[in-house]
């Protein structure tokens, strides 16, 4: 799955501007799944007309047990995906995958089977590549849009979860940007292995670190409140948050921001004054210094890993610096 710096910086300004950052999850999912589409018809066309047999199951042998497959491809071309098979195998080895794959694929022909016979439609799906015209039947039909519903299911769990891993450093060095907190309040280098498993780390100036979470699922997730909780957060960052975990957090003690309120960012310097970090109050134009900002520490570059050297520019926390801000404003 790859993800452009452009695509991020997008996200992190609708974010800040509580504006609803889903359309450009969206715009990605349909670029990637339409892609996939038109690239599995033409494979499926290919396999056809390579086994010009009508007795043998050209789809099984094609697109499950070909040696050329990746273990991703033959479990999303059975109607499964990879995740499905590690938790229902506890492994997620090739040879654990084609097994459950194989054994998923006859049961759901058997289920298309039984539904076919039971109904006279009669359904030919026409896939035309390079002026040959390849026919699929109900049944072929059936298995193809499933494994395109599949697909599809995949891509947009697995790019909201890298979309996520991707945006979370940039977005919360853009909030400590512009409330002029100190570089070395929210410096992300060499920390400690003890101190890897939440999103980002504040900094006071005795050298405390306050854990922070990054949730951007929505309202009602009950995961968005649950992992600050998990990991002994101070901090929980989201886009939405329901009044209940608002009330719980406040109970114990957790600070959190909700982007998606109008001007909610802002709730942030109120967060960092909690907590004895320095700021300044913002009172320039938003989107001018979001500009700045993301323009600093954003590439407009491919990302294909979702760790955080690659998201960031490389010489982001120059140690060499004069300045102790990352960005200064007039």
């Amino acid at each position: 799955m790859t993800v452009t710096g452009v695509v991020i910086k997008n996200i992190i300004r609708k974010l800040i501007t509580s504006q609803d950052h889903r359309s450009e999850v969206l715009a990605l999912i349909d670029a990637e799944f339409l892609q996939y589409a038109v690239d599995f018809f033409k494979r499926v066309a290919c396999a056809k007309l390579d086994r010009n047999d009508v007795t043998v199951d050209w789809y099984k042998d094609e697109l499950l047990c070909s040696d050329s497959l990746s273990k991703e491809e033959v479990a999303v071309h059975s109607g499964l995906n990879i995740k499905t098979i590690s938790n229902m195998y506890n492994s997620a080895r090739k040879e654990i995958v084609l097994e459950a794959s194989l054994k998923h694929y006859d049961a759901l022909r058997e289920v298309i089977n039984s539904l076919t016979e039971q109904d006279d439609t009669n359904i030919t799906l026409t896939i035309k590549f390079r002026e040959v015209s390849v026919d699929l039947n109900i049944n072929e039909s059936l298995i193809v849009i499933n494994t395109l519903a599949v697909k599809r299911s995949a891509l947009r769990g697995g790019l909201w979860s890298t979309l996520g891993k991707q945006v979370e450093k940039p977005l919360m060095i853009t909030l400590c940007a512009l409330f002029q907190v100190p570089i070395k309040c929210f410096d992300q280098k060499n920390l400690p292995e003890s101190e890897r498993e939440s999103d980002f780390y504040l900094f006071d100036e005795t050298g405390k670190d306050y854990p922070c979470e990054v949730k951007l699922m929505g309202k009602g997730n009950p995961e968005s409140a649950d992992a600050v909780f998990a990991r002994g957060g101070r901090v929980l960052v989201a886009n939405k948050l329901s009044d209940t975990n608002k009330q719980q957090m406040d109970k114990d003690g957790i600070h959190w921001v909700e982007l998606q309120t109008k001007d909610g960012y802002k709730r942030f310097e109120q967060v960092l004054k909690a907590l004895s970090i320095p700021c300044k109050s913002f009172t320039g134009n938003l989107e001018e210094a979001l500009e700045k900002i993301l323009s600093l520490i954003l590439s407009d570059d491919v990302q294909d890993s979702v760790t955080p050297k690659s998201v960031l520019q490389e010489n982001l926390f120059n140690d060499n610096s004069d300045s102790e801000l990352l960005i200064e404003f007039e």
